[in-house]
C-alpha cells in the first residue's frame, strides 16, 4: 500500500471536518420545524406537556446548533490553509454564496434563537412563536445556500473564466444548476429522517425509564409518524437524484455500480468486492440486467463503464460500499418507521420495540455520512467537475504538519462527539422538567 501524500492527508482532514460538521445541521434543519410543531401545539392547547416537550427539545436544538457553528468555523480556515487554490480560482463564486448563507440564514438563526431560548416570558406569545418559525426558516435557507454551492461544484454552470479565475456569468444558472433541485430535496428529506429518528429514539430511551411519561409518548409518536411519511419520499427522491447523476456525472454512477466496462444489459451488483487491479468484482452477487433497468428503464440499455472515463475516474471501492450503506440504511429506516407506525396504530409499544428505536437513534447519521462519501469521493479527481482538479487546489502544507493537525482533530472531535451523545441521552433520560410540565415557567 502506497504511503499517503500531502494531498491525501489534506483530503482526509477536510473529509473528517465536513463529516463531523454535517452531523449537526442534519439534525437542526428539520428539528427546527419539529420545534415549530411542538410550539404550535402548546399555543393551541395550552397543555403543560407540550410546553415541557418544547423546552426540552429547544435545549437539544441549541446544543446541536452550537456544535454545528463551531465545526463550521474550522472548515472555513481550511479553505485557506489546505486548499488555497480553491478560493484563488472559484472564490468569486464560492465567496458570495457563503456570504449569502451568513447574511440571510446564520444571522436570522442566531438572532431569533436568543428569543426562542430566553424570550418566552419576555415577549408576547405570538412573537415567541414567530421567532421559532424564523429559526426554522433560517436553517432551511442555510441549507439552500450550502447545497447551491456544493451542487455547483458537482455540476457547474453559469460561470465564465477571466484571467484564470471563475466569475459568475449568470447567477441564476450558478445557483439553480442541474443537480441542485435533487440535492436540496434529498438533503432536506435526509435531515427530516435524521431528526425524526433522533426524536423517536430519545423518546423511546425515556419511556424505557418511565413508561407513563406522556410527553415522551407524544414525541415518540411524532418521530415515528414523520419518519413513516418521509422514508418512502426519500427513496423516490434518491432514485430521481440517481437518474440526474447518470446524466451529469456518469463516472460517479459507474463507480457506485462497480461497472468496469461499458456494456448493454448491465447487471445490478448487490454485493461484491471491487478489484481495481483486475478491474473485476470478486464474489459478486448481482441481478442480470438490473442496473440498465433501474437507471435507464430498459433491460438492454447501454451503460458506460469506468474504462470509458479513464483516467478521470473516482476510486470505485469506497463509492461502491458507501452507496450500499446509504441505500441499506434508508430501506431499514423505512421498514422501522412503518413497523413503528403499525405498533402505534394497534396501541402497543412494548419494551423490545422501544429498545429497537432507542438503538436507531442516530441511524440517520450513518445514512447521511455514507451519502456524503458517495457525493464527494465520487466527484474525484475533480474539486469542481471538469473545471478544477483537487490536486490543483492543494496548498504547500507538509505531510508532517497535516498529520499532526489531523491527529488533533481526531482526538478533539472524538471527545466532542462522545460528550454530545452523553448529554443528549442524559437530557432525554431525565425527561421534562417537573415544574415546566406543571405549567410553571422559569
Amino acid at each position: 500500500m502506497d504511503a499517503l501524500d500531502a494531498i491525501d492527508i489534506a483530503r482526509i482532514q477536510f473529509g473528517l471536518n465536513i463529516g463531523f460538521h454535517i452531523l449537526f445541521p442534519t439534525i437542526t434543519i428539520a428539528l427546527g420545524w419539529i420545534l415549530v410543531w411542538f410550539r404550535v401545539q402548546y399555543a393551541r392547547t395550552g397543555e403543560p406537556e407540550w410546553l415541557a416537550t418544547y423546552k426540552l427539545w429547544t435545549k437539544i436544538f441549541a446544543l446541536s446548533f452550537a456544535m454545528g457553528v463551531v465545526s463550521g468555523i474550522v472548515m472555513s480556515f481550511q479553505f485557506g490553509t489546505n486548499w488555497p487554490g480553491y478560493m484563488n480560482t472559484v472564490g468569486n463564486i464560492a465567496g458570495p454564496l457563503l456570504a449569502y448563507e451568513v447574511l440571510t440564514a446564520f444571522f436570522l438563526e442566531a438572532t431569533f434563537l436568543g428569543v426562542m431560548l430566553f424570550g418566552m416570558n419576555r415577549v408576547p406569545g405570538w412573537m415567541h412563536l414567530t421567532a421559532t418559525v424564523l429559526v426554522a426558516v433560517g436553517t432551511t435557507i442555510s441549507a439552500f445556500w450550502i447545497l447551491a454551492l456544493n451542487s455547483w461544484m458537482q455540476t457547474p454552470t453559469g460561470h465564465v473564466m477571466a484571467d484564470g479565475q471563475l466569475i459568475a456569468g449568470d447567477w441564476w444558472a450558478v445557483i439553480f444548476n442541474p443537480s441542485f433541485p435533487y440535492r436540496f430535496t434529498h438533503m432536506l428529506l435526509a435531515s427530516g429522517l435524521t431528526a425524526a429518528f433522533l426524536v423517536a429514539g430519545l423518546s423511546a430511551w425515556r419511556l424505557l425509564k418511565v413508561s407513563e411519561d406522556l410527553a415522551a409518548q407524544r414525541t415518540l409518536r411524532t418521530g415515528i409518524l414523520v419518519a413513516a411519511v418521509l422514508a418512502p419520499l426519500q427513496i423516490l427522491a434518491g432514485d430521481l437524484h440517481g437518474l440526474n447523476t447518470l446524466t451529469h456525472q456518469p463516472a460517479k454512477i459507474a463507480a457506485m455500480e462497480a461497472l468496469w466496462k461499458t456494456e448493454r444489459g448491465a447487471p445490478l451488483v448487490l454485493f461484491a468486492i471491487p478489484n481495481p487491479q483486475s478491474r473485476t468484482n470478486d464474489y459478486a452477487v448481482q441481478i442480470p440486467q438490473g442496473a440498465s433497468l433501474v437507471l435507464k428503464h430498459e433491460s438492454d440499455a447501454e451503460l458506460k463503464g469506468i474504462e470509458f472515463f479513464a483516467p478521470d475516474t473516482p476510486p470505485v471501492a469506497p463509492v461502491f460500499f458507501a452507496f450500499r450503506v446509504m441505500v441499506g440504511m434508508g430501506v431499514l429506516m423505512w421498514l422501522l418507521a412503518w413497523f413503528g407506525a403499525w405498533r402505534l396504530r394497534i396501541g402497543s409499544t412494548p419494551p423490545w420495540v422501544l429498545w429497537i428505536f432507542a438503538g436507531a437513534t442516530f441511524s440517520g447519521w450513518i445514512a447521511t455520512l455514507a451519502g456524503w462519501l458517495v457525493t464527494e469521493i465520487g466527484r474525484q479527481p475533480w474539486l469542481v467537475t471538469g473545471v478544477l482538479r483537487t490536486a490543483e487546489a492543494a496548498g504547500e502544507v507538509s505531510e508532517a504538519q497535516l498529520g499532526a493537525s489531523l491527529t488533533g482533530y481526531l482526538i478533539t472531535y472524538g471527545i466532542m462527539l462522545i460528550a454530545y451523545i452523553v448529554v443528549l441521552t442524559h437530557l432525554a433520560g431525565a425527561g421534562t422538567d417537573k415544574q415546566t410540565a406543571q405549567g410553571v415557567l422559569p
